[in-house]
């Protein structure tokens, strides 16, 4: 017989932690545990608050009630609660591991540790002394791909952090990418997206506020640096509002965040709709408890993209669960 209960749980940062969204100390997120003929498998339902399209009051009432009665939500909860993306998600991880019988939701050469994945170095938003501590970290530690947070400080002295690393490493030894959160006006996008193209910045992740699509499509039209759309998808779950958004925006790249968007299967859905539009792609952990890193990584690895992988090393917070994962030669290796 199939049963389910949720556990809420709360991620305490090792250092407070600077995001668009303010700084962050504490970060909660659930854990759904299915049982099924003595089997008892874990899936991480990660809603992050104000960030989510599901951070809603009767969250906690709407994961009750799908434990309460996970018989009905067994073979159809994609659908059921697609407005539920962080709880789709954390169904996804746990179905999947009692379809398999063990704790992984795919079997890869990355589950059975003899491949890693690559992945950029995330440079989060601060001072600018912290901000050139963590890159000298990154750059020691052998990353290629550097992913920057900016609109924290003065855009110029960001500028000048880029500029003082493209002077030092090339576009050849080093990827640089940039994530703006939506710090840019529309008025003033192009211009400052100008001045990045001049430091072969790979890409720059959601120049503007989301939900302005129409501006967003100009600059895409415009831009002289790839744009890569992430908190856009946010809320976009059925399959025409999706197509309409690609079409409409067309950007260079999209992100995606499984327990943002979906899940899985949405993923899927995503991919298979950019790739029809020559559209680029890359997978992105969200502050996730190891439980849910593990089970994107192991997807993120499925789906075999050559880029780097935007996914968290489970290092950020003191009271991480228990698990496998570790960083290697810039590789996330389980």
């Amino acid at each position: 017989m199939l049963s389910a209960q949720f556990t809420k749980y709360t991620l305490d940062f090792k250092n407070p932690s600077g995001t668009s969204r303010g700084i962050l100390k504490k970060k909660y997120t659930y854990f759904i545990e299915l049982k099924k003929d003595g089997q008892k498998v874990m899936g991480e339902a990660n809603m992050f608050s104000g960030l989510s399209s599901d951070d809603v009051a009767n969250y906690e009432e709407v994961l009750q009630e799908v434990c309460l009665r996970i018989g009905d939500y067994k073979n159809n909860y994609h659908e059921q609660l697609k407005d539920f993306p962080s709880i789709v998600f954390g169904l996804e991880q746990a179905f999947l591991k009692l379809e398999n019988k063990e704790a992984i939701c795919f079997r890869n050469d990355f589950t059975a540790g003899k491949a890693g994945i690559p992945i950029n170095g995330l440079i989060w938003m601060g001072s600018e002394a912290f901000m050139r501590e963590q890159i000298a970290d990154k750059l020691n530690d052998n990353f290629s791909c550097i992913k920057m947070k900016i609109g924290a400080i003065a855009f110029e002295k960001e500028l000048a952090i880029l500029t003082n690393l493209r002077k030092e490493y090339s576009k050849e030894k080093l990827e640089l990418r940039v994530d703006a959160n939506g710090a840019f006006s529309p008025e003033e996008a192009l211009e400052k997206l100008e001045r990045l193209a001049a430091l072969d910045i790979h890409s720059i992740e959601q120049p503007i506020r989301a939900g302005q699509v129409g501006e967003m499509a100009n600059l895409c039209r415009q831009t002289p640096l790839a744009i890569a759309l992430d908190e856009e998808l946010i809320g976009i779950h059925d399959y025409e509002l999706k197509e309409a958004l690609l079409d409409t925006i067309a950007p260079q790249y999209i992100i995606l965040k499984p327990s943002l968007v979906g899940g899985f299967k949405a993923c899927d859905e995503w991919i298979d709709l950019a790739e029809k539009r020559n559209i680029a792609w890359w997978i992105t952990s969200a502050l996730e408890s190891n439980v849910g890193l593990d089970a994107i990584a192991q997807y993120a690895f499925s789906k075999q993209s050559k880029l780097y992988q935007g996914l968290g090393t489970g290092s950020l917070f003191l009271n991480n669960t228990v698990s496998s994962l570790y960083i290697e030669d810039a590789k996330l290796w389980r």
